[in-house]
């Protein structure tokens, strides 16, 4: 075997379904290459709950898996996998990655004429096709740490003094001998893990590639930067990198690599250097976290006020006080300040801040407000009490100030001054017409608010219905003010797909990619954020338990009632011995009496018994292409009721009879 490639899965079920999809297409080239190079694939699932488990099982029975009943830790789950694997090397993958098709010809092939090395680790571009700079990196010394933790790296990348961290004085375009490896695609000599041993469990998480690494050259083997072949690493899908839990697990994991591996001094200045920033950046991160949920409430509280000051000085003056009269001091200083916070807490109660954009929350946050305002009047000295009419208008304040605040955000965050209408995102999509268009279906299906610019052909010619070639990519983004770029994996490679990222100037275009024959597009907006995905199932009206068991309710009941019509009924249906054994297993829950018309089921559609009936068998033409019937399959598991299932069986009544 030459090579074996191990991915630990924690629920990044999509992401590692594109995976997989990729790895497949990199190893059919590696056979191609050398029909020798054998290689297998594992996949470690640390108990996901996300059908990640049983995706593998339906869709990659040649994939090697391991199904953890706990979450045992990336280290450990690795070292599960590298325990049985055979090849002479060992890829350990991150599932939220693609390889490029050459990726594992190329590294292979690298490590082969290079006995020296250890470990590789290629060039990584994050979802919009930038260079990740953790795809190279230095070990992390006091000075470094130090220079990394106080932002010194960050301002000077590429002084060979402060940027050693990321090595930035390093050309990404070529390769280098390096430190560290990144834990997202590390390949390593079997042979050399023989000798320095497999992932320290001692890191749950982090580190461990750092420790890896630093053993590997200890142990006589050097570590390579390759940037002949490309991934793209969506990073921060299966860990949110700005929680305070990650600052201290992260820098936790430096401070146990630390006392491996340095001097006892140089450990206790190390350890000095991570307890600080852990405290500074666990305090930022807990400040920035409450000025984020508190700007809102502050921004509204200043405008109520405002209005409150601005409306108390114009009644006073033009009708309270017609003798020039005015409020004393305590009213503006005390009593508005008083009402606006508690309008303020009222909207906060009601989730106002939360669901910024509900306008029905404002409303019974003023009105909540206005009540406690009033209680709060009647039990006030006499001497506080200033108007009455000043709560009345203070309410119209409050939600004048409210809805100001809500369209002024939404205005600037969606583009257009609607609250509640989400901004249409313009879209292309780059591939061959049949997959474009079912793409496109897709994109109908999971209630994507969207428009398609057009398609890009990938071919250099186009046909009819295409806008223009994917090389023109630039130019159409441009013209077409595209905000997504689509690009199906069926009929472009990985490595096309990363060439036209990297055409596209950058900006706010935001990319994502769908494997063939699934029902979900990926895409990362960028490093320092979640990848995220398009999906059908997220709004599958069948996919609710509440739904399944109103089916199986209406599977029975239909059955119960057909039962003791049978002496009529039977002479309304065909091939009437098949209706009476369909009768007999819909009700014994070995099939139901709608289901879908074709293998949809592989399509991520939620799992029902097989069908008598299906749901195209409502249309009156049922002789339909198969692509037009799963598109009814979708419709029907996305809209379902029990109403449907009885139009169903009304329009089918005589095809009772079915064979399954």
């Amino acid at each position: 075997m030459k090579l074996s490639v191990v991915i630990v899965n924690y629920n990044v079920r999509y992401f590692l379904e594109q995976c997989l999809h990729a790895c497949a297409n990199a190893q059919t080239q590696m056979k191609q290459h050398k029909p020798e190079w054998d290689s297998e694939i594992w996949v470690v699932d640390n108990n996901s709950v996300d059908g990640s488990v049983q995706m593998v099982k339906e869709r990659f029975a040649q994939v090697r898996l391991i199904a953890n009943k706990d979450n045992k830790g990336f280290s450990k789950a690795n070292n599960q996998a590298m325990a049985l694997a055979s090849g002479e090397y060992v890829l350990l993958l991150n599932p939220d990655t693609v390889v490029e098709e050459d990726t594992f010809v190329k590294s292979v092939a690298f490590m082969d004429t290079h006995p020296d090395a250890g470990g590789l680790g290629v060039k990584m571009l994050d979802g919009k096709g930038q260079f990740l700079p953790e795809s190279k990196r230095g070990f992390p010394a006091p000075d470094v740490a130090f220079y990394k933790i106080f932002g010194l790296s960050s301002l000077f990348p590429r002084s060979k003094i402060f940027g050693k961290y990321h090595l930035g004085f390093l050309d990404s375009d070529k390769t280098h001998q390096i430190e560290v490896l990144a834990g997202a695609f590390m390949l390593l000599r079997a042979q050399a893990l023989q000798k320095v041993g497999y992932l320290d469990e001692t890191f749950f998480m982090y580190g461990e590639d750092i420790d890896l690494s630093y053993r590997l050259i200890q142990g006589g083997y050097r570590n390579y930067y390759y940037p002949e072949t490309k991934i793209i690493h969506y990073k921060g899908e299966s860990t949110k990198k700005d929680s305070v839990n990650y600052v201290f697990v992260f820098y936790k994991a430096m401070v146990i690599f630390a006392k491996k591996h340095f001097s006892a001094n140089n450990a206790r200045l190390f350890s000095f250097l991570i307890n600080a920033a852990i405290y500074i950046r666990a305090g930022l991160s807990i400040a920035t976290r409450c000025m984020r949920s508190l700007a809102f409430p502050l921004l509204d509280f200043a405008l109520i006020l405002t209005l409150l000051r601005l409306v108390g000085h114009w009644y006073e003056r033009n009708i309270k006080f017609a003798n020039g009269d005015y409020y004393p001091d305590d009213f503006f200083n005390f009593i508005l300040p008083l009402y606006a916070s508690i309008w303020v807490l009222a909207n906060s109660l009601f989730g106002g801040y939360k669901w910024m954009y509900q306008l029905s929350r404002l409303l019974k946050g003023v009105a909540l407000g206005t009540l406690l305002i009033t209680f709060l009047y009647a039990f006030l000295n006499e001497d506080l009490r200033f108007s009455r009419a000043m709560i009345i208008l203070g309410a119209g304040a409050a939600l004048a100030a409210g809805f100001a605040l809500r369209w002024f955000v939404h205005l600037i965050t969606e583009g257009h001054p609607y609250i509640g209408r989400i901004k249409t995102k313009r879209m292309a999509i780059i591939g061959g017409m049949e997959e474009a268009e079912r793409v496109n279906d897709l994109l109908g299906y999971a209630g994507i608010p969207h428009e398609v610019v057009g398609f890009l052909s990938p071919d250099l010619e186009t046909g009819q219905g295409f806008i223009g070639t994917a090389d023109q990519i630039n130019q159409v983004v441009k013209i077409h003010r595209v905000d997504e770029v689509i690009f199906c994996s069926k009929d472009l490679k990985a490595s096309e797909i990363f060439n036209y990222m990297l055409q596209v100037e950058k900006g706010d275009v935001q990319f994502k990619i769908v494997p063939e024959e699934s029902v979900f597009i990926i895409g990362s907006n960028s490093k320092n954020h979640p990848g995220d995905y398009y999906t059908i199932d997220v709004k599958l009206a069948l996919k609710s338990p509440e739904n399944q068991f109103n089916k199986r309710s209406l599977d029975i009941m239909v059955s119960a009632i057909l039962l003791l019509l049978y002496p009529v009924a039977v002479w309304w249906v065909d091939h009437k011995k098949q209706f009476t054994l369909n009768l007999v297993k819909v009700f014994l829950g070995r099939y139901t009496w709608v289901g879908y018309g074709s293998n949809a089921m592989g399509e991520g559609l939620p799992k029902i018994k097989k069908g008598i009936l299906r749901p195209v068998d409502g249309y009156r033409n049922a002789q339909l292409e198969i692509k037009a019937i799963q598109r009814i399959d979708l419709a029907y598991a996305r809209n379902y009721h029990i109403s449907k299932d009885l139009y169903i069986i009304a329009k089918g009544f005589s095809r009772l009879g079915n064979a399954v």
